[in-house]
């Protein structure tokens, strides 16, 4: 049993900040399982590995011996959450939203502790309001407020609209916190003013503040934005196997260490000093990260299987590469440029008939179909596209790439 001090240090692993580190600790001095609750939206009947930096996160609670408290947005879900949102988000309808919850409770226990795992639907108690409720729910913050966030502040500058449905998004989940009386909220660092929100609004309840813990945003495959379904740079937990396997082992080597960081329960700095000193070779940890994270959503034969598949096509030749064309690029490239590589090795006539075809999904990395026209270079001295069942093309490095 960890003392409380220990379970901080444990806690504290791969998080941004934590709005009071004290408030945590005096929490967890009184001995008692702390309610832990993260939020997620139903916005997609699946899941990706950027929605399980907190579901894992939360497991650390649950082993921890703390009570998990996952709240389903069926009601918030309809409305949209607005954080970090160039324009107002469209709104769903609520069966769309309840197709897609049937799928999300289904997915998170892959990760979390059913047994220690209480949920709830917030269309429960915020279905129930009146509109006198809501009157009063608006008059715990002020428009000025609403504009300290930079999505809000943003939008306003720029004179683009922002719909009064928008600004009660925050006050809806802040809400969540006081009807759950959460001891703690976790959240991406776009959740920040929301989490925030809801320590007013429990205090004002007459509770004590809940401790709002905040979590990087986990990048996609493109190593530059944050994990989405709209950028195509996701990985789903609903995936296949090999697919899954596939993606990660197209991701650079810096990128393999921030997802066993947010991802897994490894030593990620002692990893990286493994493979600093030529303990532990890159694609070796990749591999390792791989069979991870598809043993956790598909099963440990799966992720054995989905390993020596990826290994028996791609580093033992089974492709049949005495019959794949070579071309060699400029090792100095930190990313991989499809719609070029594919025109200059014969595979289409153009880049422009290269990035429809990647549009349409019909071109595949390393055995993985893709959805961008840049990648991020891994850690590999070569490479395999193809497009269809009969082209494909081995592509080498001429030398290091500056990663």
């Amino acid at each position: 049993m960890m003392s409380p001090r220990e379970q901080l240090q444990h806690i504290q692993r791969g998080t941004t900040t934590i709005i009071r580190p004290e408030e945590l600790l005096s929490k967890l001095e009184e001995r008692r399982p702390l309610r832990v609750k993260l939020g997620v939206d139903p916005n997609f009947p699946d899941i990706h590995l950027g929605h399980t930096v907190g579901l894992t996160k939360l497991r650390q609670f649950q082993d921890l011996g703390h009570q998990a408290v996952l709240i389903i947005g069926d009601f918030t879900a309809m409305i949209g959450d607005p954080s970090g949102r160039s324009t107002t988000r469209p709104q769903l309808t609520r069966e769309e939203v309840l197709q897609a919850a049937a799928t999300y409770e289904q997915q998170v226990f892959k990760i979390l502790d059913r047994e220690r795992t209480e949920v709830r639907f917030n269309g429960e108690w915020l279905g129930k309001l009146t509109f006198e409720d809501v009157v009063r729910l608006c008059a715990q913050s002020t428009v000025a407020r609403m504009l300290e966030r930079d999505d809000f502040a943003k939008r306003y500058a720029e004179g683009a609209p922002i719909s009064i449905h928008e600004f009660l998004y925050p006050l809806m989940q802040a809400h969540d916190s006081v009807e759950v009386r959460a001891d703690v909220e976790l959240g991406g660092t776009d959740q920040t003013f929301n989490i925030l929100l809801g320590r007013q609004l429990q205090k004002e309840a007459g509770q004590v503040p809940q401790v709002a813990l905040i979590l990087p945003l986990l990048e996609g495959t493109d190593g530059k934005q944050k994990m989405s379904k709209s950028l195509g740079n996701y990985i789903g937990v609903a995936e296949s196997p090999d697919d899954m396997f596939g993606k990660l082992m197209s991701i650079s080597d810096p990128l393999m260490l921030r997802y066993y960081e947010l991802l897994t329960g490894v030593d990620t700095a002692a990893l990286a000093r493994s493979i600093e000193a030529g303990r532990v070779h890159p694609m070796e940890a990749k591999k390792r990260l791989g069979e991870i994270l598809v043993e956790r959503f598909h099963g440990a034969a799966a992720a054995t299987s989905a390993r020596h598949r990826f290994e028996e096509r791609f580093q033992q030749g089974h492709l049949d590469l005495q019959t794949v064309p070579e071309i060699e690029i400029s090792g100095d490239e930190a990313s991989i440029r499809l719609p070029g590589i594919m025109r200059q090795a014969g595979l289409v006539k153009s880049n422009s008939e290269a990035r429809r075809l990647i549009k349409q999904h019909g071109v595949r990395v390393n055995g993985v179909t893709v959805s961008e026209e840049e990648l991020p270079r891994g850690s590999e001295t070569e490479f395999v596209v193809e497009v269809g069942k009969r082209r494909a093309v081995r592509v080498r490095f001429a030398g290091p790439a500056d990663r």
